[in-house]
């Protein structure tokens, strides 16, 4: 495993990890605990940068999950339906839970269709699969097989949530989660907090989405998006997705695949 060199992004780059930090430093604590919070992740004008993306970001779809599958409707068209219309996408009353309510845009690496959602998502799959962020992961979990990052812009509105889950995905070779909480100034009674569920079912840490700090942790762990209040005052915006061992195209080797019946 190659050590870590923070002297990358290279010049096709344009995302940068503060240099100050040692993934070597952290190694140890992410082997105990499964998960760390890192604060001041990028480089500051990297992080105010992404920040401005994701907030002048005009194509969100509302991602509507429940029953065991999920909906992608555009928000824009999903805002200008009558009301009543607009309310057949959610559940009839408060006594039907969703799984999961959020807004997002998907970032597309450029290799996968030769497409990007935009310039600035362009720049963000070059860095989350080139060898800085790359690097930093293997260093930070002692794990030599991280090779394709996946990723998503997500924004959670007052109302919005994700229940508990934990990621596992053995088809796509997930090893890791990752969020990168981009809101410049968020109240933890504002609510949006990623919880950690232990198997007693309680909350046993949860991490406030402070700006510019990246939470890594390892799949499957139980975890949840608490409900942003309808107080808060603004939304909760992050790049979240999964490390994976290999690109998610890639086919499993025969000896991993499960045997038909």
């Amino acid at each position: 495993m190659p050590p870590y060199d923070p002297s990358h992004p290279t010049a096709a780059e344009a995302l940068a990890i503060d240099p100050t930090l040692d993934p070597a430093a952290m190694a140890g604590a992410f082997r105990r605990f499964g998960r760390l919070h890192i604060p001041g992740f990028l480089a500051a004008s990297s992080a105010d940068g992404l920040s401005r993306t994701l907030e002048g970001e005009t194509g969100w779809l509302r991602s509507i999950i429940g029953g065991g599958r999920g909906i992608d409707v555009p928000v824009a068209a999903l805002e200008s339906l009558p009301a009543a219309q607009r309310a057949s996408y959610l559940p009839p009353s408060d006594a039907v839970a969703l799984d999961g309510l959020f807004d997002m845009v998907r970032v597309i690496t450029p290799p996968d269709d030769g497409a990007a959602t935009g310039p600035g998502y362009e720049a963000l799959a070059r860095f989350l699969n080139g060898p800085a962020f790359l690097g930093f992961i293997r260093t930070l979990t002692g794990d030599g097989r991280p090779a394709h990052v996946d990723a998503q812009a997500t924004r959670f509105l007052p109302g919005h949530y994700l229940t508990q889950h934990d990621d596992s995905n053995a088809r796509y070779g997930r090893l890791y989660a990752y969020v990168l909480s981009l809101t410049p100034s968020w109240r933890p009674d504002w609510g949006g907090l990623l919880n950690f569920i232990d198997d007693d079912g309680h909350v046993a840490e949860a991490y406030t989405p402070a700006f510019n700090a990246l939470n890594v942790f390892r799949v499957p762990q139980q975890h949840s998006v608490g409900i942003v209040a309808p107080f808060a005052q603004g939304a909760r915006y992050s790049v979240t997705g999964w490390i994976h061992d290999r690109h998610p195209r890639t086919p499993l080797p025969l000896s991993s695949r499960s045997k038909g019946p």
